[in-house]
Formats: C-alpha cells, sequence, structure tokens
C-alpha cells in the first residue's frame, strides 16, 4: 500500500493499540530472533554459499521494513478518542446496525480506518462503498449505497460507541 507522504491515517484507539503492539513485540523479540540467527548462520563458515544466512538476512529485511511501516503509520496516526465521537451520526469509531429495506435483514458495523479494515468480524472501513455512504447519516435515514450488484437501501435503525 502506497501512501501520499503527508497523508494521515485515522485509527480508532484499539487499532493504534495494535498497531504499537506489533511494533513493539517486532522490536523487543523479533529483532533478537533473527540476530541469533544470522550469528548462528555466520558460525557455520563461509557465508558465500550459507543459505541459512541468506534466509536470516531475507528475514530480517522483511523485519526492519514491517517495523519502518508500523513506525510511518504511527508518525500519521489521527487517532480518534472517544471524547471526539458524538454519536448521534455514523463515523469513525462507532457501531451502526442498519437494515436492509428490501430483505429485511440486519446488520451491524463497526466504522473502522482503513488499516483497520476486517469486514468478516464487522469492520468495515469509512472508505467502503458501504462506510463511505453511511457516514455522516442518522438514525432513522434510508441510505442508497451502489454496490456491483446494484443498489442497496439500508435503514439506520441505531448508532452506538
Amino acid at each position: 500500500m502506497v501512501e501520499a507522504v503527508n497523508e494521515e491515517i485515522v485509527l480508532t484507539k484499539e487499532g493504534y493499540d495494535k498497531i504499537v503492539a506489533e511494533r513493539d513485540e517486532l522490536v523487543a523479540v523479533k529483532r533478537g530472533e533473527v540476530a541469533e540467527r544470522i550469528k548462528e548462520a555466520i558460525s557455520y563458515g563461509d557465508i558465500s554459499e550459507n543459505a541459512e544466512y541468506d534466509a536470516a538476512k531475507n528475514e530480517q529485511a522483511e523485519l526492519e521494513n514491517r517495523i519502518s511501516y508500523l513506525e510511518n503509520m504511527m508518525r500519521k496516526a489521527k487517532v480518534v478518542q472517544d471524547g471526539d465521537v458524538k454519536g448521534d451520526a455514523v463515523g469513525i469509531g462507532l457501531k451502526v446496525k442498519v437494515k436492509d429495506t428490501d430483505s429485511g435483514e440486519t446488520m451491524e458495523f463497526s466504522i473502522v480506518g482503513a488499516t483497520e479494515s476486517d469486514p468478516f468480524n464487522g469492520k468495515i472501513t469509512s472508505e467502503s462503498a458501504i462506510g463511505k455512504a453511511l457516514m455522516g447519516h442518522k438514525k432513522g435515514d434510508v441510505v442508497q449505497i451502489e454496490v456491483p450488484d446494484g443498489v442497496m437501501n439500508y435503514k439506520i435503525e441505531k448508532i452506538s460507541k
């Protein structure tokens, strides 16, 4: 995922905490494990044809790239705090219960920042078709959402933290 240099990343507090925890784990634990593998591979002798050494160095490069990516996200993060979220209109950090006016099916979504999206667990990004359409609407509103299969009509039944 390529991002603009100054683009802020909107995250819930939970999403930000997960990024920090992953970065801390990589720095405190994984770096040492990879360094130990490199040290062990070097002890085998000639590193010019040492597959273990090459694998460990590649793992180290991937690890450092991930750490850098996470630290960049932390720098660009705009964390949505509970106090910032009003709950009267759909926004990031809120749950929204909707009813499909055609099928009668009800669904509940948590609106999250783009990097936190997990649709299989009901977490949709504010940048998705459904999330974008729901943003800013209030309880009782019927929202038309264009999706690849056509148009869906969702009535907002409840907005909560």
